[in-house]
């Protein structure tokens, strides 16, 4: 599974078998993959994206800091 966090936009997860729940188990209908999921907090269709990022002007923290040759990659 690859979870992707897309530059001022969705954490998006690529993997086939991924489920939403909600806190009760209840599961989301998901009607497009890969599953991009909202942070910026304004989409319509919580929990996922539905494009407000770029109409609010969402702007993410910095990327995550990795060193070459470290346990990590870009």
């Amino acid at each position: 599974m690859i979870i992707r966090l897309r530059k001022n936009g969705p954490i998006v997860v690529d993997d086939a078998d991924v489920q939403v729940v909600d806190w009760n188990g209840v599961p989301y209908a998901i009607e497009r993959r890969p599953v991009a999921l909202c942070r910026c907090g304004a989409s319509s269709r919580k929990p996922f994206c539905d494009g407000s990022h770029s109409r609010v002007g969402f702007q993410a923290p910095s990327a995550a800091d990795w060193e070459p040759g470290g346990s990590g990659q870009p």
